[in-house]
């Protein structure tokens, strides 16, 4: 990754595999603001911009200036960011190949900014099983199509981690796969655990949630397959 800076700004270009993590912590470290608030969430660069990553603090739309990408016929193509459909766990970029990633980051106190990490890191660890083998986490929040009582109003996006948690979910396991009781939204693998558990127990979770609320919850991870 490359830095240019000034005063108010520094401009960062950054492969898409890049580790997020790492990247954050090197952006911390130099005193550049605006990425620290994905904090905890597993992904590379690109992955996280395929999706729009965020969570509570920020999303990384938020600091993207622009991506530069292949097409599907091989062509080098570099979208601005006004040109880019971000939105909720979304870019519009499927169908492409993203290269990498330039961003816009404020210069700020390092020892602020440290802190300021910590904080989220901190909160993630009290909240979610960062600890556990998971994908981060694993349902898009829903908007409700209609009110659903102990949920929420019509039109309103509420926690999937919530959802699954008054749906009775939280513990159930398929064999390697568990749903965290730390967080319903984030479905654990045991050591040496099997995808085809994990996939068991998404569509069990989905359908349960289903049964007992009609809500139909969307995967936020992608599923390859081969």
């Amino acid at each position: 990754w490359s830095v240019a800076s000034s005063e108010s700004r520094a401009d960062v270009n950054v492969g898409a595999g890049h580790d997020l993590a790492k990247l954050i912590n090197e952006t911390v470290r130099r005193g550049l603001a605006g990425i620290e608030v994905l904090g905890g969430i597993p992904a590379t660069v690109g992955g996280a911009i395929m999706m729009n990553a965020g969570g509570k603090f920020g999303s990384i739309a938020d600091s993207v200036v622009r991506v530069h990408t292949l097409t599907r016929d091989g062509r080098e193509e570099t979208l601005e960011r006004a040109a880019i459909a971000f939105n909720y766990r979304t870019s519009g970029l499927q169908g492409r190949i993203i290269t990498s990633v330039d961003f816009a980051l404020a210069p700020a106190d390092p020892v602020a900014l440290r802190t300021r990490l910590k904080e989220i890191m901190q909160y993630k660890k009290d909240s979610q099983p960062l600890k556990d083998s998971s994908a981060g986490c694993c349902f898009k929040n829903p908007t409700l199509t209609r009110d659903v009582d102990t949920v929420g109003k019509k039109g309103e996006r509420v926690s999937a981690g919530m959802v699954i948690d008054r749906a009775g979910l939280k513990g159930l396991r398929i064999r390697s796969a568990s749903v965290s009781e730390l967080h319903g939204n984030f479905l654990t693998a045991d050591k040496g655990g099997r995808a085809g558990d994990v996939i068991q127990l998404i569509q069990s979770v989905r359908d349960r949630v289903r049964e007992r609320f009609d809500i139909e919850l969307e995967n936020e991870i992608l599923i390859w397959r081969c």
